[in-house]
């Protein structure tokens, strides 16, 4: 019969622990503590404290490195955080065997927004002196993340107000049923009472936020959805459905995929995000002595910052730019002859439309150039909104459908996303006038559908992908802990410094 010692694995055991050689040189934990204990300059905290005659604070150094090792490790909460510092022995050699409050923790990521930017830029310095930035190539790209807020609590102003009256309706309706039922018994008297202090207090809610609030307005003037929770967050959607959350921008390098940008943001398309994001990497360069960078580099981004503004903008900074539009990928020959390809491309349309039948596109419309009429695919006459709209640099004929014919089409499910209540279906054609101006969306199909750009945009996939793969999945950020667009963008920042320490590992001895 076979003996085999027992398994001790669950039982505790009194060591002496030498914190000193618990951090293995070679290891992330390794180079942070490194990298803190001898590069930064920690000397702007020194302004938070005013304790010459009061109790020890935890040091910088300390909760600096306790906090970024645990978000290499996916410990995202101030609570785990510092129930690691008490049972896990690397925390302990990091701290020096202290153990912070989760408060103390909390509020010290939450105080951190003035002083991320300049140990980001420190981080970046060494990063450069150790030869990690090439300079040759930058990719920008966004990840859209939860914020910590419920998307329950969106809406624009009006939105908010109807549904303030609800819940006030709702709490009505409980108390006339408590007048007019005198029988009922104690379980269903507390039950209902505890639901109407729940609906008066939500009520109470949305009543504090319209006082002081107002609606935000989109890149188009249009009033967009606030959430009572977080305000800066914004509703978002993704391949998984709709969050409440924030995207975090960031622009790397391609030699080593170190981040020189990083930044999160609300209730802003990615589309505007892209000149702050650009003018914070022409003044990260500054900070590292290369201001002329933009001069010889190269520029890639994906279709979510396309736009003739962003092209123009991109034009005037010297940057060697390929940024994709909506349908670069279908004029690419080799998915031009994929029936692969083009099955996918269609289950994925019918998956957004549910079902619902390819809308008509202009070339469905009959136009007669000369007598400027238009005819809609179901044969109604349109009438003439406009002979001259400029869009994108160029000059259009817009037509409009007449709205009584609209509403009774049977075509319109084809036609139109949404039955019209205001206006008929609009059509543009661009006139021969300016058929022949050459817009900046028109130079960068032709710049990046050449075998040379398409050669250089392909290069992005494998530049800043990865990055986001790693904070995300490898490094478990997938909901922002804080609230309010300056905690947020210093949690995100965090994460980034985190990526950059990690591309250091290997090369602080």
């Amino acid at each position: 019969m076979a003996n085999y010692k027992p398994d001790l694995s669950c039982q505790s055991k009194f060591i002496p622990v030498d914190f000193s050689v618990q951090i293995v040189p070679g290891t992330f934990e390794y180079a942070l503590a490194h990298i803190i204990d001898n590069y930064l300059d920690l000397s702007g905290f020194d302004a938070w404290f005013n304790n010459d005659k009061g109790g020890a604070a935890y040091s910088p150094a300390v909760m600096l490195k306790i906090i970024l090792f645990a978000y290499s490790r996916g410990y995202i909460t101030s609570r785990r955080i510092a129930n690691a510092c008490e049972t896990n022995i690397t925390f302990m050699s990091l701290s020096g065997d202290v153990q912070p409050h989760f408060t103390a923790i909390a509020s010290f990521v939450a105080r951190m927004k003035d002083q991320i930017e300049p140990l980001f830029t420190q981080v970046l310095m060494i990063c450069d002196k150790e030869g990690l930035i090439g300079r040759q190539m930058f990719s920008i790209d966004g990840c859209k993340i939860k914020s910590n807020a419920s998307k329950e609590w969106s809406g624009t102003i009006e939105e908010l107000t109807r549904k303030e009256a609800k819940l006030r309706r709702a709490s009505q309706r409980i108390l006339a049923r408590h007048q007019a039922q005198d029988g009922l018994n104690e379980d269903e008297i507390e039950h209902d009472l505890k639901q109407k202090s729940k609906l008066d207090n939500s009520a109470i809610k949305i009543t504090e936020f319209l006082a002081n609030n107002e609606d935000k307005l989109g890149s188009q003037d249009k009033p967009v959805k606030s959430n009572i929770t977080d305000p800066d967050s914004a509703k978002m959607t993704t391949s998984k459905g709709t969050i409440q959350g924030y995207n975090g921008i960031a622009i790397n390098d391609d030699k080593h995929q170190i981040i020189l940008q990083a930044q999160a943001w609300g209730s802003v398309g990615e589309q505007q995000t892209l000149k702050p994001a650009v003018e914070q990497l022409k003044q990260q360069l500054t900070n590292l002595g290369t201001p002329d960078t933009f001069s010889t580099a190269k520029f890639t981004a994906d279709s979510g910052f396309h736009s003739e503004v962003n092209l123009a903008y991109m034009a005037s900074t010297g940057l060697d730019s390929y940024m994709a539009d909506n349908a670069f990928r279908s004029r690419n020959p080799l998915f031009q002859v994929s029936e692969t390809y083009a099955t996918e491309k269609e289950k994925r349309r019918l998956k957004r439309s549910k079902g619902k039948p390819k809308q008509f596109s202009s070339d469905d419309f009959y136009f007669d150039k000369d007598t400027e009429t238009c005819r809609c695919p179901a044969g109604k006459d349109m009438w003439l909104q406009s002979d001259h709209i400029n869009v994108a640099g160029k000059s259009y004929t817009r037509f409009t459908g007449y709205l009584k014919d609209c509403k009774v089409c049977p075509l319109r499910q084809q036609c139109m996303r949404k039955a019209p209540s205001k206006t008929g279906r609009q059509v543009q054609f661009v006139n021969d006038s300016s058929a022949n101006i050459i817009s900046y969306t028109d130079k960068m199909k032709i710049k990046i559908d050449s075998s040379a750009g398409r050669r250089q945009y392909n290069k992005r996939l494998g530049t800043i992908e990865p990055v986001f793969g790693n904070i995300t999945v490898n490094k478990g950020m997938k909901k922002f802990t804080l609230r309010g667009q300056e905690k947020v963008n210093t949690q995100w920042q965090m994460y980034c410094l985190v990526h950059n320490i990690e591309k250091l590992r290997n090369n602080l001895h």
